[in-house]
C-alpha cells in the first residue's frame, strides 16, 4: 500500500507542476499580447489613401490621407519591424523591403517607408539589416517632402 501511495503523491505533485508551467506561460502570452498591442505591421501601414490636391511648388500632388486606426497611435509607442535602408551617411529608414526592391527603386509606394530618428543620435547600420524598433509613431498628411511615417526616439530592441 506504500508503494501506491507513493506513486499517487507523484502523480498529484506531477499535474500541479504542469498545471504551474501552464499558468506562468498563459501570463507570458498575455503580457506579449500586452506589448505587441500597440506595435505596427506593414499591412496596417498600407492600408492608405491619396487625394490630390494643388501644391504652390510641385501643382497638383497626392497627399496621404491617413486611417483613424493610424491617427490614433500617432504620438504612442510602438513596435515595428523592417530592413534598414541608408538615405545618406548619418540617416536611415526603415523599409517594408529590402534595399533593391525598395520605394526609392520605384517598386514599392511611400507608404513601405518609415523616417528614423534614434533616440542615441549617430548610428553604424547595414543595409538591409532587418531590425525590429521600438519609438514613438508620427504620422505626417502635410509635409509633401517629409515621410508619411516616423518612428522617433528609436531604439533597437532586435536584429542589432
Amino acid at each position: 500500500m506504500p508503494k501506491i501511495a507513493y506513486i499517487i503523491v507523484l502523480l498529484i505533485f506531477g499535474l500541479f507542476s504542469f498545471q504551474t508551467k501552464k499558468i506562468e506561460s498563459k501570463t507570458k502570452i498575455e503580457n506579449q499580447n500586452n506589448v505587441f498591442s500597440d506595435s505596427l505591421n506593414w499591412k496596417i501601414l498600407g492600408q492608405i489613401k491619396f487625394v490630390k490636391k494643388k501644391h504652390k511648388e510641385y501643382g497638383e500632388i497626392d497627399f496621404p490621407v491617413i486611417n483613424d486606426v493610424l491617427k490614433k497611435k500617432n504620438g504612442k509607442k510602438i513596435l515595428m519591424s523592417g530592413f534598414i535602408v541608408p538615405i545618406d551617411n548619418v540617416n536611415y529608414a526603415l523599409s517594408k523591403n529590402v534595399f533593391a526592391s525598395c520605394f526609392f527603386c520605384g517598386k514599392a509606394g511611400p507608404e513601405t517607408i518609415m523616417g528614423i530618428k534614434f533616440k542615441a543620435g549617430k548610428m553604424k547600420l547595414k543595409t538591409d539589416q532587418y531590425v525590429t524598433l521600438e519609438g514613438n509613431f508620427r504620422v505626417n498628411e502635410n509635409n509633401v517632402e517629409d515621410w508619411i511615417y516616423h518612428i522617433e526616439d528609436a531604439t533597437i530592441v532586435k536584429g542589432n
